[in-house]
């Protein structure tokens, strides 16, 4: 879920392929401080590598992140997002912890470890990492913790935190259209369909339409009877996304 998570880092210390990595005791305040500069500009390299899912170059930066400092907690970050991603779960984990290790106020890390909690199916323990993270009143960016604790409570069943954590995301920032959608989602998933059209509508007029936005469109609007719309809702998706799962899906009739 790369959409929503926030780049930080990630390493796994003593790994097949890693670098071993030694502190400078005798370092000087000057050669500290351009270590950690090359260790958070190999990091944001491999931060943008890896949204573009090329890996194995953003791996080959986060080593240069550890050599540069090897207590850059953004870059262990990092790492956890590409083993997740990878589903190489041991290893995601152990960065993600250790990124926080270093920093337990890394409300980003956090965010990103509670991420990979709730979609392996530890939700709890998820709910835990977002809690934690919107602790800090330093976090710039609570929205996203929110949206994300909203996500993983509804995987959960508890459809009232996932609404009570969706609604203050967007109190923060109104106009964000995933978090729009996926509200759209929980009140269509709950009945409560006019709602659920107007957040759809609006949703519409902030972001170009997905695969999940028009498939929502497909069975709101059959739900609700008007058939037109669901037909226009759905020519759009078979010919905007005509490779996708919801696709498939229509094509199939799985409505359910």
């Amino acid at each position: 879920m790369k959409k929503w998570i926030v780049l930080g880092a990630a390493l796994l210390a003593g790994c097949a392929g890693e670098p071993a990595v030694q502190d400078n005791k005798a370092a000087t305040p000057q050669a500290d401080s351009d270590s950690l500069q090359r260790a958070r500009a190999f990091t944001n390299l491999a931060g943008a590598y890896y949204a573009r899912a090329q890996y194995k170059i953003a791996l080959d930066e986060l080593r240069k992140a550890i050599i540069a400092d090897s207590h850059y907690g953004p870059a262990y970050d990092v790492y956890g997002l590409i083993y997740m991603d990878l589903e190489e779960n041991s290893l995601a984990e152990e960065n993600f912890r250790r990124a926080i290790e270093l920093d337990r106020n890394d409300s980003e890390a956090r965010n990103n470890y509670g991420w990979f909690l709730c979609t392996r199916g530890r939700y709890q323990e998820g709910l835990e990492q977002f809690s934690a993270a919107l602790r800090n009143p330093l976090y710039t960016r609570p929205e996203q913790a929110m949206t994300n604790a909203g996500l993983c409570a509804e995987k959960s069943g508890d459809l009232m935190l996932a609404e009570a954590n969706l609604v203050k995301s967007l109190k923060l920032q109104p106009d964000n259209p995933n978090t729009i959608l996926k509200l759209a989602a929980l009140n269509f998933r709950q009945d409560r369909l006019p709602d659920a059209q107007r957040l759809l509508e609006h949703f519409a007029e902030l972001a170009p339409p997905t695969a999940e936005s028009l498939w929502l469109g497909v069975r709101l609007e059959r739900k609700l009877g008007n058939r037109s719309q669901e037909a226009a809702y759905g020519l759009q998706l078979r010919k905007n996304f005509p490779d996708s799962n919801e696709a498939r899906m229509l094509l199939a009739g799985q409505y359910e």
